[in-house]
């Protein structure tokens, strides 16, 4: 049983590594940042996944994702009051969150389209909820936005 575990976090690791590499290049072209200064902060995002998915591996019984695990690891050890927090900052600053959507969504949209057919069964209803739901958080986000903004006093 526990080869299997090893077998499974070997080949979630070579993933991460993919899309480490992925998002790497993707900063460099879309941002400018270096490859070589984003690194150091792409492999601690790296072992905080790794982390995670070995938590979510062995309590299953849980239901609690694996983001979810890093999201709350990521949370812990970058508080203010945690020793860690300075040096994790330190070099994920370099590691740019837009960046790190562009693989996930192409991943997302590669899963999407395998599934074609499927989606085709579930008739035009899906057209019309994606769209209320894009009308949703769009405008939720802006009334969100402008709330904030006037709250700060920027318009």
């Amino acid at each position: 049983m526990t080869n299997i575990k090893g077998r499974i976090i070997l080949n979630q690791l070579k993933v991460l590594i993919l899309v480490a590499i992925l998002i790497l290049i993707g900063q460099q072209i879309g941002y400018g940042v270096s490859i070589i200064d984003a690194m150091p902060g792409m492999i601690l995002v790296i072992l905080i996944c790794i982390v995670a998915l070995i938590i979510k591996g062995f309590t299953p019984k849980l239901k609690f994702p694996a983001f979810a695990w890093a999201s709350l690891i990521a949370l812990i050890l970058t508080m203010p009051f945690v020793p860690t927090s300075k040096f994790i900052l330190e070099y994920t600053t370099n590691v740019s969150f837009l960046g790190t959507t562009t693989p996930i969504l192409a991943f997302a949209g590669i899963s999407i389209g395998m599934k074609v057919a499927r989606l085709k069964e579930l008739s035009w209803k899906l057209i019309i909820i994606a769209f209320l739901v894009f009308l949703g958080t769009f405008f939720g986000s802006a009334v969100i936005a402008q709330i904030v903004l006037k709250i700060q006093g920027l318009i």
